[in-house]
């Protein structure tokens, strides 16, 4: 695929599977109330003025709605729900800057990648502890997705993405805010998490 990463991103074909991908996953809706099934129509209404919108960076994402999810023994996971449009959107960004990121994960780092699992992780432990290991620590950074700085995280993203235009597009979507019972909040740190169902393989 030609072009700049911002054309790779809002290409026909890019786009398209993104499209698939969301509608599969399917998912609950987001502030604006749209559900995966309106995006279709929504798309063939406004689909060349969203691009435009992104191309002229002027377009802004709307807050996720934030849910809470109980993690057991009273703790709870912050869960966001972007708009049918964000998670299109950030699902065309996902499919061409991932490849570009992947090579630098190593190799023994299973988590939320592609092709990765849990029973790969357990796996290769057991490899490892086959080979005369014999000590496993288990790391748990807690509320990591909520704390995460952003402007160390834009850091980050810049030196392997170079494009103005899509490390603004990203750094909009860090602080598009939350919708908590129908009040929005700011978003200062942090990313949101997504339901498992809205995961997008």
């Amino acid at each position: 695929m030609k072009g700049t990463v911002l054309d790779q991103i809002l290409s026909d074909k890019n786009l398209n599977v993104a499209y698939q991908r969301v509608y599969q996953n399917q998912g609950m809706p987001g502030v604006d109330k749209m559900t995966v099934f309106a995006l279709k129509g929504y798309l063939q209404r406004n689909g060349e003025k969203l691009k435009n919108l992104i191309r002229q960076q002027q377009f802004k994402p709307q807050p996720v709605l934030r849910i809470e999810r109980s993690k057991g023994k009273g703790d709870v996971r912050l869960l966001g729900i972007p708009t049918a449009v964000d998670r299109l959107v950030q699902q065309a960004i996902y499919q061409v800057i991932s490849p570009m990121f992947e090579k630098q994960f190593h190799d023994h780092s299973y988590g939320y990648r592609p092709n990765k699992s849990c029973e790969m992780a357990v796996m290769t432990s057991l490899e490892i502890l086959n080979d005369g290991y014999v000590w496993v620590v288990d790391i748990d950074l807690e509320t990591f997705f909520d704390l995460i700085n952003h402007d160390k995280l834009m850091g980050i993203v810049s030196r392997t993405i170079k494009e103005t235009a899509v490390a603004t597009l990203i750094k909009k979507y860090l602080v598009s805010g939350v919708t908590i019972k129908g009040r929005f909040h700011q978003t200062t740190r942090g990313v949101a998490q997504v339901p498992i169902k809205s995961v997008i393989k």
